[in-house]
């Protein structure tokens, strides 16, 4: 991290006559953050609680920080590394991202600006740090991959559609690696008692199709992988699930909005609050190598009952029991 230190010294002038001499400025902190979408959703989830964080913390845009400098994909993975690029030309301090994708492409494009990675999944895994309790690099962040969350996606919909034989996981292979989900589905399979098949899709053109082969195996619900494009297309996955008749649990509750059933995922506000307090030690001096990943503590239930009822599905008292919101 660079830190530019000014200063100012009284010239005396050679006549003996003195006059003030002004002082420069203080150069205020610069941050760049690297998000998938703008949309209001997102701002409150993300944008305000790391305003709020920093502002506790005593870092305020237009005082000791400058605007913070946005960049947003809008879900479409190609336009990150460009961003990324109009980023680190700014002569920034440090720079945030929002989620894996661009905290790897972060990762690749710079080995010594800070990096705060906020909502990744495993960071060891990914390669963003040599160890959870020192990352060693340039890299810290926030991991919100809480342990088997797609087992517990899965066993949520067991429990509100006991009598499935077969699930499908929707994702995006540009932001969840496939072998590791494929690697992962013979253990789901024996804990569950179901058949897990795995559909990719990396846009809207695969949709129609991939749901057209999970209607054909006889797929009795799905779980969405969190990912930026899904979360744009959330209402045409939405749709189709309602068309198809699927219940769907998915990574957040604003997904439930597009017809969802039910959601199961961390905390995101927190996650970007806490993700401020990591700034905030990088910016005071540690270097992020010497700062541990954390990972967030909390995770949401909520469940959609408008969508339930849509589907004509009962959701079981111990869910609704469970939930920490139900949609009516």
């Amino acid at each position: 991290m660079k830190r530019r230190m000014l200063f100012s010294a009284a010239i005396p002038l050679v006549f003996g006559t003195r006059r003030s001499v002004a002082q420069p400025a203080a150069r205020k902190v610069r941050i760049g953050f690297l998000g998938s979408s703008a949309d209001p959703v997102t701002l409150r989830a993300q944008v305000e609680p790391f305003r709020q964080g920093l502002g506790e913390l005593g870092w305020t845009e237009g005082q000791n920080l400058a605007p913070i400098e946005f960049r947003w994909s809008e879900g479409r993975y190609e336009r990150f590394p460009a961003l990324l690029d109009e980023l680190l030309r700014l002569d920034l301090e440090l720079l945030v991202t929002a989620g894996p994708r661009p905290a790897m492409l972060a990762k690749e494009a710079t080995k010594t600006l800070p990096i705060v990675a906020i909502a990744v999944d495993d960071p060891v895994e990914m390669g963003l740090a040599a160890s959870i309790a020192r990352p060693g690099g340039n890299i810290t962040g926030i991991s919100a991959a809480f342990s088997g969350l797609l087992s517990k996606r899965l066993q949520l919909l067991k429990d509100i559609v006991p009598a499935a034989r077969r699930f499908a996981i929707v994702f995006n292979p540009a932001s969840a690696p496939p072998k590791s989900l494929a690697e992962a589905v013979p253990r789901w399979e024996a804990g569950l008692g179901v058949a897990v098949s795995l559909a990719e899709v990396r846009g809207p053109d695969d949709f129609d199709a991939a749901f057209a082969a999970l209607v054909k195996e006889r797929v009795n619900g799905v779980v969405f992988v969190a990912d930026a494009m899904i979360w744009v297309q959330r209402a045409k996955l939405g749709d189709l699930c309602l068309k198809h008749r699927l219940p769907s649990v998915w990574g957040g509750g604003a997904y439930l909005d597009a017809g969802g059933l039910a959601s199961y995922q961390g905390d995101w506000p927190s996650l970007f609050r806490r993700g401020a307090a990591l700034v905030d030690k990088i910016l005071r001096g540690t270097k992020p190598g010497e700062i541990a990943f954390e990972q967030g503590t909390k995770l949401e239930l909520v469940v959609n009952l408008k969508g339930a009822r849509v589907l004509g599905i009962t959701i079981p008292k111990s869910v609704l029991l469970s939930a920490d919101e139900v949609l009516e």
